[in-house]
């Protein structure tokens, strides 16, 4: 069964700039195209799970933000990395759904969908709540010190992750030392 890792957008593969309202918003943090890449050539699935409360705020349409992720597909796509899929909560934080990280449903959801085992997957971002979902589901958890990482950390999210990297290139190095080796987390 294929192995699979659940990236965060902003502050992972993005470069953190509050809301990403518009597709010339993205920009790739340095490595991250080429650490995911090397995620891929490990026979890895990449997905990216990501909170867009911009949506429920009225700020961003849904049309317009699939906009933002036909651009960030197509970035992706020039640098090698094809993703399997994006899965987005669009509610506000006081919405209480069950697909706004921490809650695990839209991991839940690519997991059905892609047909993985998420206790055999990686869970990749900058947020405690990226963290938290994915122990929530029993993946193995890779803190990110980009975006908001160095924030989250001092106010204690490091205690809760598997592993605390610089950026998803570190994390990248992370995973395939993981995989080649065969273990779970």
């Amino acid at each position: 069964m294929r192995r699979f890792v659940l990236l965060d957008r902003d502050g992972t593969i993005n470069v953190e700039k509050g809301y990403v309202l518009d597709p010339d918003d993205l920009e790739p943090i340095p490595g991250a195209i080429e650490a995911m890449r090397d995620l891929t050539s490990l026979g890895l699935g990449l997905v990216v799970v990501t909170n867009q409360s911009p949506v429920g705020r009225g700020l961003l349409t849904p049309d317009r933000l699939e906009r933002i992720h036909d651009c960030l597909r197509a970035i992706l796509r020039e640098g090698g990395v094809e993703l399997l899929g994006i899965y987005v909560c669009p509610h506000r934080p006081e919405e209480g759904c069950d697909c706004r990280k921490p809650s695990p449903g839209l991991a839940i959801r690519a997991a059905g969908e892609h047909g993985f085992d998420l206790e055999r997957a990686f869970v990749v971002g900058d947020h405690r709540s990226d963290v938290e979902m994915g122990r929530r589901v029993g993946a193995t958890t890779i803190l990110l010190r980009t975006g908001h990482g160095p924030q989250e950390i001092e106010r204690g999210a490091a205690a809760f992750a598997d592993h605390v990297v610089d950026d998803l290139r570190a994390a990248a190095g992370v995973i395939g030392k993981l995989v080649l080796a065969g273990a779970t987390g």
